[in-house]
């Protein structure tokens, strides 16, 4: 039992849900009701999800009886894989070049003019405001279909978010070695180059190395949609509905996806201790 003088000492802690605050009512209140709404109009039902999970029985067989295994085509899986790691690469690495003078004049260390910054976080905020998913359709329908479209997908989508990303950086970095090149006389140029980008320019490749890796994972998603690489060979196998070799293709995936999140978080953990 808890002791009447602890209650009458926090009498708003020991006071019934309701009378603490009308929201600590009306809030599950919203989120109960919404989730009723939704099974609702999704015309949830128990039989409509077993009979789902009946139908995925036969698929999961066939994923792990890999029939006439040596008969595949390994030569255009190799080459897709190859060709997701191409997009990941030549996207982020394209995003982190253009990132590195578009973040550092969104920056207040660089430009003290509101305007200016104002307008360039602006075009920063619409890029990345659009998915890269969005970007990899524009360019599928630009461009056509392959692995230029991804590449350029990931370029646009990233550019916003890594360019965001530099510019917080650029004004979270210690002011001490700025104003002492200021105070001794240097100009502009050389203050941002000696007293500005050795503090940030480790964390600009600390982030375009985790950009990487997730880059790795997206560019799979955008070859689903047309893009190329690996992730148009495990559509192509999955519309043939030949999910033996879907699912070889999804262990070839994560096992990609694994190592280059081991070799980026390496290549972190060694900037950031330097």
């Amino acid at each position: 039992m808890i002791d009447k003088e602890i209650i009458n000492a926090n009498p708003r802690v020991f006071s019934p849900l309701w009378r603490r605050s009308p929201f600590s009512v009306i809030i599950p209140l919203f989120i109960f009701s919404y989730i009723i709404f939704s099974l609702n109009y999704f015309n949830f039902s128990i039989d409509d999800l077993l009979n789902g999970f009946s139908k995925m029985k036969p698929i999961l067989l066939s994923m792990v009886t890999w029939s006439d295994f040596l008969s595949w085509n390994f030569n255009s899986i190799i080459i897709g894989i190859l060709q997701t790691l191409s997009m990941a690469f030549l996207g982020t690495l394209a995003a982190s070049i253009i990132s590195i003078p578009l973040g550092l004049l969104a920056s207040s260390q660089v430009i003290k003019m509101t305007l200016p910054r104002f307008i360039i976080r602006r075009f920063l905020d619409f890029i990345r405001g659009i998915d890269i998913l969005i970007w990899a359709l524009i360019f599928v329908r630009a461009f056509g279909l392959g692995p230029l479209s991804g590449v350029l997908a990931i370029f646009v989508a990233d550019t916003g978010t890594l360019s965001k990303l530099y510019s917080e950086a650029a004004d979270n970095s210690d002011n001490k070695q700025i104003e002492g090149l200021i105070s001794s006389g240097a100009k502009k140029i050389p203050t941002l180059r000696f007293g500005l980008i050795p503090q940030v320019m480790p964390i600009f490749i600390s982030q375009s190395l985790y950009f990487f890796e997730s880059n790795s994972r997206s560019a799979v998603i955008l070859g689903i949609v047309g893009a190329g690489g690996i992730g148009l060979q495990l559509s192509e196998r999955m519309k043939a509905q030949y999910w033996d070799q879907a699912f070889f293709i999804i262990l070839i995936i994560l096992l990609m996806v694994a190592l280059i999140d081991k070799l980026s978080r390496v290549l972190r953990e060694k900037l950031i201790n330097d």
